[in-house]
């Protein structure tokens, strides 16, 4: 069985098919940039993108994914290296703290771009209030999601 995974197909190991898509991108597939927080699907850590919206990855099985396409954090940026804007503009505004929540967040916003492409503070608001951040960057959040949009930071 395969999924297609940051826009490559990719084959599932045996045995992990039914497993969690959140272990299965850690353990054998290596990419720990998806983050293990409630596994309720409550917290938005381990946030990725399937068929472009956000989705929580310990809610879904590879079984369940055949024919969708799933984006972690590691597939947003560009292949010469070019972070997404959204990626740089976490960077440029020092969004993180400790960083756990972080790769969720910026795929929520990434989703909530894709949508939305100019979204007001309130749209803001409501896309990132599943994504729990104990070091209250919010603030820093939705300047950030601004800047991505091509606005202004407040």
């Amino acid at each position: 069985m395969h999924i297609t995974l940051n826009q490559q197909p990719q084959p599932v190991p045996p045995g992990w098919e039914d497993e969690p898509l959140l272990w299965l991108l850690r353990e054998p597939l290596g990419l720990t940039g998806t983050r293990f927080g409630c596994g309720m699907g409550q917290c938005g850590a381990c946030t990725v993108l399937i068929d472009g919206q956000a989705q929580r990855a310990c809610l879904h099985t590879a079984r369940g994914l055949q024919g969708r396409a799933v984006t972690t954090i590691e597939g947003l940026a560009m292949p010469d290296g070019t972070l997404h804007p959204v990626q740089q503009a976490w960077l440029d505004l020092r969004v993180p703290q400790c960083g756990y929540c972080q790769s969720g967040q910026i795929m929520g916003a990434v989703a909530l771009l894709r949508a939305t492409p100019r979204p007001s503070d309130a749209q803001i608001d409501a896309a990132m209030s599943g994504h729990l951040c104990r070091c209250g960057t919010q603030h820093r959040v939705r300047a950030a999601i601004h800047q991505a949009a091509g606005g202004t930071t407040p």
